[in-house]
């Protein structure tokens, strides 16, 4: 567990030496220096600090307009930071996460940024009232007029966006992604996150997709908080992997076939490889019903499955059960 610092100032013509030296006295073991407004999100070396904290670490600043010059920015980094199960401390302000007080104190942050927020929504809804109200067009002008730079300067904040909740979320699926990529193709990893409950970053988080997955890490590496490494293809398969690959195949559709008088649904089949303690392919003990799906439409095409009993109920959706037509080999 290691106390690491993060000292900045505004200008070039500025010294971080006073915060270097407060922060080693402190203990820090590590000190991230930058040049840079604290209002610009996108700071190197903010980001450099934010990938080196660990599970148990503490950063540590001077004070919190050291680290973000609005309360939203700074409960995103704490966030951030919990998730990845490392704490905050600001040296000049009651904020420590590791203590109880500091807690409440950020509870109470919390709760003023909230009530910011609430406050932005109403007077944005009380604006466009008025706007309707006299005839006038409510939305940004520069939209509006098709602006090209209005455009860009929308883009890029969305994308500013985005890349804040794939970059908080990411101590959550990365550590997975680092574990199996590149030896292991990207639905096997997806097939893995899914598993696992890892959902995708967000508000309301769902299902991890090959696509999304990909463009999560592409992100990641393209602020440098991810190794570029994990973007190479994964190998080809070697002919032990493909001769385990088609056994695997083959018990499905022997499972499949051998259901008497049940309908055979992926949970069931997915159960039932789980009690032979046969593992997935990236060797996992829990079957998910997409990895399933797979290995079944595979022994489908390859005309494994008895046309008789080809019925595997698919995973619900809506509540209902859905159940796929008979298909013979082809």
């Amino acid at each position: 567990m290691a106390l690491i610092g993060y000292a900045r100032v505004s200008t070039e013509d500025q010294s971080t030496e006073a915060q270097f030296l407060d922060l080693k006295a402190f203990g820090c073991t590590e000190v991230f220096r930058e040049n840079a407004s604290g209002a610009d999100r996108e700071r190197p070396q903010l980001k450099a600090v934010l990938n080196r904290v660990r599970k148990g670490d503490t950063l540590v600043v001077v004070r919190i307009d050291r680290l973000a010059r609005s309360l939203a920015h700074l409960l995103d980094v704490i966030d951030g930071l919990e998730r990845k199960g490392a704490a905050f401390k600001s040296l000049g302000d009651p904020i420590d996460t590791g203590s109880p007080q500091g807690k409440f104190t950020l509870q109470i942050l919390g709760a003023v940024a909230e009530f910011e927020r609430s406050l932005i929504r109403e007077r944005t809804k009380a604006g466009v009232r008025a706007a309707k109200a006299i005839g006038k067009q409510p939305g940004n002008p520069g939209l509006i007029a098709k602006d090209p730079l209005a455009r860009r300067r929308v883009a890029h904040a969305r994308d500013d966006r985005l890349s804040e909740r794939v970059a908080a979320g990411a101590g959550e699926f990365l550590p997975v992604v680092e574990r199996l990529r590149p030896a292991h193709p990207w639905d096997r990893v997806v097939d893995v996150l899914n598993t696992a409950v890892k959902k995708r970053p967000g508000d309301n988080p769902a299902p991890w997709t090959r696509d999304a997955l990909i463009r999560a890490v592409r992100r990641l590496v393209g602020d440098g908080l991810a190794d570029p490494s994990l973007l190479k293809a994964a190998p080809r398969h070697s002919k032990k992997a493909v001769v385990q690959d088609r056994r695997l195949v083959e018990l499905v559709a022997t499972i499949h076939n051998a259901t008497d008088g049940e309908k055979p649904t992926l949970a069931r089949i997915g159960r039932q490889l789980e009690r032979q303690g046969i593992p997935t392919k990236t060797g996992a003990r829990t079957w998910a019903p997409s990895s399933v799906k797979a290995l079944l439409d595979r022994a489908r095409e390859q005309g494994l499955l008895h046309p008789s009993e080809d019925k595997t109920v698919k995973p619900r959706v809506a509540g209902t059960a859905v159940q796929s037509r008979p298909q013979g080999p082809g």
